[in-house]
């Protein structure tokens, strides 16, 4: 699959949705987000880094088309490009996963440049994207580093319930780390609330907790708990297109006018 290139003023923006935690909305707001960059013009591909391929299901991709996927381009070797599927929304492509990936961390230990095979495989074709998201797993082992060392920027998708920042202070060391050995780069673009029940008083003590603690760096967009978010998946597509009037949806397109906002600023700031 080949696409004119889209690099110039505006390079492609590599984002790596992470979280070692499970549950907390982090394929969700992987394919709502991107759903909505792509709804407002912009070229993205996603890039499905989990062995459980809930991000290939929630686009719509059959587990017998999922023969080329990130194992392939990770362990074999396969040219990035190769892999891309197209998706039934109009600027968005996906690489899927495959569940032979779930033995891809052990097979990754005895390969070359282990840390960097995402990397080495994207780079060719990072122009031919806006932006390119890494849903990872739920762990911090070798493909969350693979995608931390591809990426400039994380997005943490961050459940509002009461062990929140306890997970986040774990992945946070992480980062650290990763940002001290492989990719200096490294920098986290904002933190987003998810699955907040207004109907809670924990969920708004856990909203304050967390932005009391990270400012900034906090979404003003905060994700709902809503039923047609859970819904949309088994449909095989993402709530923006299974029902664009609900809170969720609402939610999910905020938050796509915001990183788009904020990745504005940051160009801003770069060239002043």
């Amino acid at each position: 699959m080949t696409h004119q290139s889209r690099q110039g003023d505006h390079p492609c923006q590599v984002i790596a949705v992470v979280n070692q935690k499970g549950g907390v909305g982090k394929t969700t707001t992987t394919i709502n987000l991107a759903t909505g960059l792509a709804a407002v013009g912009q070229r993205v591909l996603i890039i499905d880094l989990d062995p459980q391929g809930n991000a290939s299901t929630g686009l719509g991709v059959p587990h017998e088309m999922r023969h080329k996927s990130s194992y392939s381009v990770l362990i074999e070797g396969m040219p990035l490009d190769e892999a891309v599927q197209s998706t039934v929304i109009p600027n968005l492509f996906v690489v899927p996963s495959h569940v032979n990936l779930s033995g891809a961390e052990i097979e990754l230990i005895d390969i070359d440049h282990r840390t960097e095979r995402l990397k080495m495989a994207l780079t060719p074709w990072i122009d031919q994207y806006d932006f390119v998201l890494v849903d990872c797993p739920p762990s911090l082992g070798l493909l969350t580093i693979n995608a931390l060392v591809a990426v400039k920027l994380m997005l943490v998708p961050l459940q509002c319930e009461f062990f929140a920042l306890e997970g986040l202070t774990m992945l946070l060391k992480t980062v650290d780390r990763v940002r001290e050995n492989f990719n200096l780069d490294l920098e986290i673009l904002g933190v987003a609330l998810t699955m907040y029940d207004r109907r809670n008083r924990l969920s708004e003590q856990v909203e304050q907790d967390v932005r009391s603690y990270f400012n900034d760096l906090v979404f003003k967009t905060v994700i709902p708990r809503n039923v047609r978010i859970s819904e949309a998946p088994s449909h095989g597509i993402p709530v923006l297109i299974y029902d664009h009037r609900c809170m969720g949806s609402e939610a999910y397109m905020a938050l796509a006018r915001e990183v788009l906002q904020k990745i504005g600023t940051r160009r801003k700031s770069a060239a002043a």
